[in-house]
């Protein structure tokens, strides 16, 4: 039995790199390892399984779909250059206050859609371009957009990594927010004082700022950008104050609702289907990723290798697979993406129920660390997107380590959730 796993889990790596080398993508080629793992399996190419798999995460997927709708309404309504061009007429000449704001508008659009991709598409270029009137490097921009983006990803209330890791261990998706929000608020405001702090107090150059910086429609007021935010979260928490009282509304519906407000609210004429369009094109790589993880899943549960990989993992001692935890994590995410989070999440989660520690804590480390990964070779997805942003063109290993110090910080933080979890179970709320 541990054999023909063994084989099993051996050819579906075997093709995942051919893939790989022959230049398929992450997704094709996680396909190709879960295709090659069934045929391995004896059980040729089996359909009903691989109809299932794809649906594994559908939740998630449409989470992602209607966040993201979202937050491209908002940006395309004016709301985001409304809210840029504001904090650089209010706070020019004060650049804590500058800083401290971007990392707080960072973490908004990663934090409702759970994709630090869609965070540099929304605000990274926005971003970038002030951090520059500040005198930063683009290569230190780059990396405050990047650990800003990561964190985003990781913040509140929409998690990818904890929400796949949570599913795939029947865990309820329930007390994350604050142990989420803490490293993920800690890891931007330092990642964004760290690298941007290295100056001194030089302010910005309002009158040119404010000429490179798009204007927004006329007639686009706040009340236009907080009233769709304001409908968001009061609907997220009527579910928590009231759960007896309010009727179970999801997040795909409340961002949709919250998406039909900024449709109806904006001073200028919308084009919801181009927009949803354009929304389902740009988020292709990622949602056929999270589809082609729930097929992965699926075939490796089916043939036994899930159950070897659940077993090598609960079998480590606990205190040598915290001193490798920091390294394994981002290097999973940068090979298999998502994939990562239920085929080394569940196992570890198995692995920590075992050893008494809170699993929400753990969970909520673990997720706060993935999105690290991002950027490192060789899929690097929200790394080269934020170097684009910034229009950074010099080496990308001068980026990266730019990034260790923050990473370095994070990891601390959430290492110390997985060791101190029980004694930090407080921050739990459901």
């Amino acid at each position: 039995m541990y054999a023909h796993a063994a084989l099993v889990l051996a050819v579906m790596a075997a093709g995942f790199v051919v893939g790989m080398a022959l230049k398929a993508g992450s997704e094709l080629s996680l396909f190709i390892a879960a295709l090659a793992g069934a045929v391995v399996h004896d059980v040729g190419v089996p359909v009903r399984h691989l109809a299932e798999g794809t649906f594994t995460y559908f939740d998630v997927v449409l989470i992602f779909v209607t966040a993201t709708f979202f937050m491209n309404l908002v940006r395309e309504s004016g709301g985001i250059n409304l809210i840029v061009r504001g904090i650089i007429t209010r706070f020019h000449s004060n650049r804590f206050i500058l800083l401290l704001l971007l990392a707080l508008i960072m973490l908004i659009p990663g934090a409702l859609t759970g994709s630090g991709t869609v965070t540099v598409m929304v605000v990274g270029s926005f971003v970038g371009t002030v951090l520059g009137y500040l005198g930063i490097s683009p290569s230190r921009a780059a990396a405050i957009v990047f650990m800003g983006a990561s964190m985003s990803a990781a913040a509140p209330p929409v998690n990818l990594w904890a929400m796949m890791t949570a599913a795939g261990a029947n865990m309820p998706y329930v007390g994350f927010t604050m142990p989420l929000a803490i490293i993920s608020i800690a890891g931007s405001l330092f990642s964004t004082f760290y690298l941007g702090w290295q100056r001194g107090n030089r302010g910005i150059d309002v009158d040119r700022a404010l000429r490179e910086i798009p204007k927004p429609p006329l007639g686009m007021t706040g009340r236009h950008v907080a009233v769709p935010f304001a409908i968001l979260f009061g609907i997220i928490g009527a579910g928590r104050l009231w759960p007896h009282h309010m009727p179970v509304i999801g997040l795909p519906l409340a961002f949709s609702l919250a998406a039909i407000s900024v449709i109806a609210m904006s001073p200028t004429k919308l084009s919801p289907r181009q927009i949803l369009s354009n929304t389902l094109k740009g988020l292709l790589p990622v949602v056929s990723t999270i589809t082609i993880v729930g097929i992965l899943v699926q075939i490796m549960t089916l043939s036994g290798v899930r159950g070897l990989i659940s077993l090598s993992v609960v079998t480590l001692p606990l205190a040598v697979l915290l001193a490798v935890l920091w390294l394994i994590l981002p290097v999973s995410e940068a090979i298999f993406q998502y994939a990562a989070a239920p085929l080394l999440g569940v196992p570890l989660v198995f692995l920590f129920n075992m050893e008494g520690l809170n699993l929400v804590m753990a969970v909520a480390g673990m997720a706060c660390i993935w999105p690290l990964g991002d950027c490192l070779p060789p899929t690097a997805p929200v790394g080269r997107a934020s170097v684009l942003a910034v229009g950074y063109e010099g080496d990308y290993k001068k980026f990266l380590a730019h990034c260790i110090i923050p990473a370095l910080f994070v990891m601390a933080l959430a290492t110390a959730y997985i060791i101190f979890s029980s004694k930090l179970s407080f921050l739990v709320r459901g």
